[in-house]
Formats: structure tokens, C-alpha cells, sequence
């Protein structure tokens, strides 16, 4: 028998007092009914002055004792991140807020940029009182992950941001972005507009780096031409391009491809008439002269579920080690176009 609309705006109600705050998503999830059905039952609930409507979500009129919560403020969740990495800056960003917003104290710490550095200061973090820890590690080599397996044995939940660990930390908690899923969606644009030679250029000091760079001889396969090189100032691309005759280019990170492009420009190279750029990270990808097409990975995203995940680790909600993987998305702007052949 089909629940009445009173029947599903009590249940509506019960649930909102019980927590206090609820997602619209969570309740059409939970009440197994649409979204828009949710929305208009709390329009309606909201107009009787019932509830109090948020953006995409319920709020409850009187305020709700969240005991776990209370608990969890004992101790801070340690957020580690490295230095002077703006992407990463982002996701963790995104994981302050949505600890915050659960009342949770986050304390920061900064690891420099030198080999080794992040282990004394888990080690420091781990000496106050924390719940539970987020952390980015650097690993610009597979070496350095190989000697950061002590991460493995925190002793406390921990899980890991924008990494997804092998080896010996395969088993620890992480959520990251789906950077071959990333590239995916770089060499598809690019061949969808005509484009057969296609240059890499990647650098080789970050765990994404070394993804991108497998994910692309793999996709690109069967491409007429299909080359890999490292990004640096003096790496000379432009020379590459010209000299491999590429009409497409995939850099990864914003500030090189935003270079490049100023490169080709002073050479007599049009961009996007005579070669196509795509950046990969879209930090500042879209503040260039001609804005950068971009692979876009969900950076806050990733901190929001990263806390999220650690949060419901702390409740007891998850036993079992997850592993989540958010895909990218591609913002289509003023560097690409349709190869036009001649």
C-alpha cells in the first residue's frame, strides 16, 4: 500500500528530531521516494514551521544532544600535509570545514620539503591527544613510500588523502582522485577533435605524476604518436613538439601549462589554431591568457570525503578498510580545438 503524504512527513520529522540535521538525499534515500517528493514535503513542513529548510538540507526546531560528537572533542584529528602544495591545499581545506562542521578541533601540521620529514612529525602530533589523523604524504619516489610502511601502525584511525597506497600500506584507509580516469578524459577530448600526436609532459616527483604517465601509453595506444617527457623549465617542449610534429599537448600541473602556452605564443606558435593544450590539475587553469582546457580532480571533494570516512571510523559506522576513488571531471575552454587539416 502506497504511505500517505502525512505518513512520510511524520517520518520526515522523527528523523530530523532524532539528528537534528539531515541531508534532502538521505531522506528520499531512506523514505525511498524521489528527491523533488522530499523537497516539497520540507517546503510544506517548513511553511507549517515544523522544520527549518537549509541549502539541501533539514534542520530540526530544537537542537539535538549528539553525545559521540561531545566524546570526539576529547581529542583533535592531526591533519598533515606538505608544504607549499596548493593543490593539496585544497583537499585539505575541504577536510577542515567538514570536521569543523562536526565539532571536531583540527590541528594543523606542515611537513618541509625534505626526505623523512613527516615521520617526527606524526610522531610529535601523535604525543597530544588526537582521535584520529588525515595526511598527504609527499612521496615524490616509490622509495619514499617503501620507507613510510610505519604509517601502517599509527595507532590511531588514519586515513590517507589524494594517495592510494601499495605495497605494505595497500590495507590503510584512503580516498583519492581516479587519475586514470583523469587521463581518460584528457586523450579522449583531444582525439575527438581530430588530434593523432599527442605530447606528454609530466613531471616525475609525485605519486600522481607516475600515474598519469602510465595511464597515458596505455590509453593513447594506437595513436599515430604518442610521446612521454618530463616537465621542467629547460625541458625545451616547445622544440619537442615542433620537432615531432604534435598538434596536442598534456601538460600536469596548471603553472607549466600556462607556460608553455606564453612559450609557443613568443615562437609563433598559435594556441590553440596550430596546437591544443590541456592542463591537468585546474588550480589556475582557467587565469591564463587563453584560459586552459583542464582536467578538473575533485581536490575539496576528496578532503570532505576523507573526513566523512574518518568520522564514521570513529563512530564505529566502518570496521572494514575502504579504499574510494572520485572520478575528475573536464573543463572544456579556450586552448582546445577541432584539428583542422590542411
Amino acid at each position: 500500500m502506497r504511505e500517505s503524504s502525512e505518513a512520510r512527513r511524520q517520518r520526515i520529522l522523527a528523523v530530523t528530531a532524532s539528528r537534528g540535521t539531515v541531508k534532502v538525499s538521505d531522506l528520499a534515500e531512506e523514505l525511498d521516494v524521489s528527491i523533488v517528493t522530499i523537497r516539497r514535503d520540507v517546503e510544506e513542513l517548513a511553511r507549517l514551521g515544523r522544520l527549518r529548510r537549509g541549502h539541501g538540507v533539514v534542520r530540526s526546531l530544537t537542537p539535538v544532544e549528539q553525545p559521540e560528537l561531545k566524546q570526539a572533542t576529547n581529542g583533535a584529528i592531526a591533519l598533515v600535509v606538505p608544504e607549499r602544495h596548493t593543490y593539496l591545499y585544497e583537499t585539505m581545506n575541504g577536510a577542515r570545514r567538514t570536521l569543523e562542521e562536526a565539532g571536531m578541533r583540527v590541528v594543523l601540521h606542515i611537513a618541509p620539503q625534505v626526505r623523512g620529514a613527516e615521520r617526527p612529525i606524526v610522531e610529535k602530533a601523535l604525543t597530544e591527544p588526537v582521535q584520529g589523523m588525515l595526511m598527504a604524504p609527499r612521496w615524490r619516489t616509490f622509495e619514499e613510500e617503501a620507507e613510510d610502511d610505519w604509517l601502517a601502525d599509527t595507532g590511531v584511525p588514519t586515513v590517507l588523502m589524494e594517495r592510494r597506497p601499495s605495497g605494505g600500506l595497500r590495507a590503510m584507509n584512503s580516498v583519492c582522485s581516479d587519475h586514470w580516469y583523469g587521463m581518460h578524459l584528457a586523450v579522449k577530448h583531444l582525439t575527438d577533435l581530430g588530434h593523432r600526436r599527442i605530447v606528454l609532459a609530466a613531471r616525475d616527483d609525485s605519486p600522481t605524476a607516475r600515474v598519469l604517465r602510465r595511464a597515458f601509453l596505455e590509453i593513447s595506444a594506437g595513436l599515430e604518436d604518442a610521446h612521454v617527457m618530463r616537465s621542467s623549465p629547460d625541458a625545451g617542449l616547445v622544440n619537442v613538439l615542433r620537432r615531432r610534429g604534435a598538434t596536442a599537448a598534456v601538460l600536469h600541473g596548471d603553472e607549466d601549462a600556462l607556460m608553455l602556452v606564453q612559450q609557443m605564443m613568443s615562437a609563433g606558435i598559435d594556441v590553440p589554431g596550430m596546437c591544443s593544450v590541456v592542463s591537468y590539475d585546474d588550480v589556475v587553469a582557467s587565469l591564463g591568457s587563453i584560459p586552459l582546457t583542464a582536467v578538473a580532480p575533485p581536490k575539496t571533494e576528496v578532503g570532505k570525503v576523507a573526513a566523512e570516512l574518518l568520522l564514521r571510523k570513529l563512530k564505529g559506522e566502518v570496521t572494514a578498510t575502504a579504499r574510494v576513488e572520485l572520478l575528475p571531471t573536464l573543463k572544456i575552454r579556450s586552448s582546445t580545438e577541432r584539428l583542422t587539416v590542411s
